[in-house]
């Protein structure tokens, strides 16, 4: 696999910024290094096995059996150099579905950690399964790939108890359909463990991570995975744009919550 060192730039991005539409300059297989160490990588096809689970996770989401959170927005159709802004199409929905561990929102009116309640749903299981059987095998892939990031993430495991893991590396999944999320840095991962980003995409351009510390944008593309540290940097994702009416991306993300961590 191609090493990618990843070289510090400066920038204005602050979070909470929009992230524009930015050409992907990572397009192909890859391990990202900083500082020496590998901290990640990008594959642009899974395995045979970890693609069926996502396939089958991706198509139970978009049916009625999963239950969602929706929202509606306007997808950008790109931008208008001469006007200075976004163009946009029809409204589209967003859709969202969390699954494992749930962490305590006293501001919520819930001070306590719960599991999501998609688990007790009985027209949610292939979804649940899938996603398990896809959280098992992403972590088969960074164990080939980042052996000592493995390691690492299982030795960090050892304080969580195993009623708030979701597969042995992970506290949590979240399925984001056509969500562009703003620039952001997910301060309540446990430091030192990687996400799992898996991308279904169908007939849509965009969509693709931008991480502005390294001026670098992953180009995801259907099927593939991106395993990076996403308590390390601001990142964001670039304007989904559908090519046909049909068209659509869904990310598949597997994370490792702090706020399930015992103390040592």
């Amino acid at each position: 696999m191609k090493r990618i060192d990843l070289i510090p730039q400066e920038h204005n991005v602050k979070i909470g910024d929009v992230c524009p539409y930015i050409e992907p300059n990572i397009t192909e297989d890859c391990i990202f290094y900083a500082d020496g160490q590998p901290i990640g990588f990008y594959i642009t096809k899974m395995p045979e096995r970890a693609c069926k689970f996502a396939d089958l996770a991706d198509k139970e989401f978009n049916s009625e059996n999963v239950p969602k959170s929706n929202m509606d927005r306007k997808p950008t159709d790109g931008f208008d150099e001469e006007k200075g802004i976004y163009k946009y199409k029809n409204i589209v929905t967003q859709k969202s579905t969390i699954l494992g561990s749930v962490p305590p929102k006293p501001h919520m009116r819930r001070p306590y950690p719960t599991m999501s309640s998609v688990h007790q749903v009985k027209s949610a299981k292939i979804f649940v399964k899938a996603m398990l059987g896809l959280a098992l095998e992403s972590e088969k892939v960074i164990q080939e790939i980042l052996p000592e990031q493995y390691k690492k993430q299982l030795e960090l495991f050892k304080y969580v108890p195993k009623e708030w893991r979701f597969a042995n590396m992970f506290t949590s999944s979240i399925s984001n359909y056509n969500i562009s999320a703003p620039f952001h840095r997910d301060t309540g991962n446990i430091q030192g463990a990687v996400n799992v980003i898996i991308c279904k995409k169908k007939n849509t351009k965009g969509g693709d991570l931008h991480i502005p510390d390294y001026n670098t944008t992953i180009g995801q593309k259907d099927n593939s995975m991106l395993v990076y540290p996403a308590w390390r940097n601001v990142h964001g994702v670039t304007p989904i744009v559908p090519t046909h009416e049909d068209g659509y991306r869904n990310t598949l993300v597997f994370y490792p919550l702090k706020a399930f961590l015992e103390k040592k």
